[in-house]
């Protein structure tokens, strides 16, 4: 689980539950269904307003006790559910619990937002580079419907990288979103599977530095695999992306 910092006391307007120094309160399983053979859409709905930027993180507390990080791909001016992208993991005690057992109606406890890594207006004319590997897309899907949102002009990458076809979960939904915006090109990237229709093969991070030779005034954003994202911020710097300009969430 992604540690987040503890809530000093109980969230104003918020009748919270303190579980091991962090501040949870009450919420409601809205809808559970799959997006992959692997991957989950669990919306929540907190019982009270939940104020949060797209792209940051929740912690989720089951009904088993177990906590664990999810991030957010709603966006709260649209949404009136918490939207979380979940992927089963194996001997998951929280992902086991949300493909076997959650249904709608069953109450979980949650906490935050966390995290730093969402979008940040008053720049529209500033190209951005999204890479994400697995559920690491949830955030950026939260971040990139932020920025068209609210405007962005400049030029948006967004490369989602899997081993295999069917975890590119959302690949038809970007595709027409691609279509519809003239700035934003979308990437399917597989690094397990050959011959795959219409994807990129190799790894989401190496074929976005193949495609771009500097990242000089970019903004990147980075989400997933923790090896992936730490590699690739090394990398942004080096192609010429500031420091301040790179967003990472690695889990």
């Amino acid at each position: 689980m992604r540690r987040a910092p503890s809530w000093p006391r109980s969230p104003p307007g918020f009748p919270a539950t303190e579980v091991d120094g962090d501040y949870y309160w009450d919420g409601g399983i809205v809808s559970n269904t799959p997006l992959a053979p692997t991957v989950r859409r669990l919306r929540l709905r907190p019982s009270q307003a939940f104020s949060y930027q797209p792209g940051q993180f929740l912690n989720l507390r089951a009904p088993n006790g177990h906590t664990r990080s999810y991030s957010l791909a709603s966006l709260p001016q649209r949404d009136p559910d918490l939207e979380l992208h979940i992927r089963r993991m194996e001997n998951g005690v929280v992902s086991g619990w949300v493909f076997e057992q959650a249904q709608p109606g069953d109450r979980v406890e949650i906490s935050g937002p966390f995290g730093r890594n969402f979008y940040v207006p008053g720049r529209p004319d500033q190209p951005m580079l999204m890479i994400g590997t697995g559920t690491g897309l949830a955030p950026l899907v939260g971040i990139l419907r932020d920025a068209l949102r609210r405007g962005h002009k400049a030029p948006i990458r967004l490369y989602h990288g899997t081993r295999h076809q069917e975890a590119l979960y959302l690949d038809g939904v970007l595709r027409e979103v691609a279509n519809r915006q003239p700035n934003l090109r979308y990437f399917g990237c597989v690094s397990g599977d050959r011959g795959a229709n219409r994807l990129r093969q190799g790894r989401a991070n190496a074929l976005a530095f193949a495609d771009l030779a500097s990242l000089a005034g970019w903004r990147v954003f980075l989400s997933g695999n923790p090896q992936m994202v730490h590699a690739t911020r090394k990398s942004a710097y080096l192609a010429g992306a500031a420091l301040a300009d790179i967003h990472a969430d690695p889990f």
